[in-house]
């Protein structure tokens, strides 16, 4: 079974406080560390100099241990519960996944 890369790209709107971003990080990386099957979570703020980011500007990235454990952590109470809560601040997001 190979791992899954899961990256998500986030634009947030633009009345959105630091502090807002900040909670939202740190609920996620809440919900990794509970969540079976998530092997590596690292998240950051753009810092990419070619300007090509297209307004997104920080970006979340976690390896899951295999598809089923990616699949089963999308659909999860806890993930569930992060997105109703944190949703609202986020103007757009791109996710993209691959296999190791």
């Amino acid at each position: 079974m190979a791992k899954v890369e899961h990256i998500v790209l986030l634009k947030f709107k633009a009345d959105t406080a630091p502090q807002q971003i900040d909670e939202l990080f740190e609920a996620l990386l809440e919900v990794s560390e509970n969540v079976e099957g998530v092997d590596e979570y690292i998240s950051g703020p753009n810092s990419s100099p070619e300007k090509l980011s297209q307004g997104f500007t920080h970006a979340i990235v976690m390896k899951f241990h295999d598809a089923a454990a990616r699949d089963a952590y999308l659909v999860h109470p806890e993930h569930e519960a992060f997105k109703q809560k944190f949703l609202p601040i986020v103007e757009s997001v791109v996710v993209v996944d691959f296999e190791l």
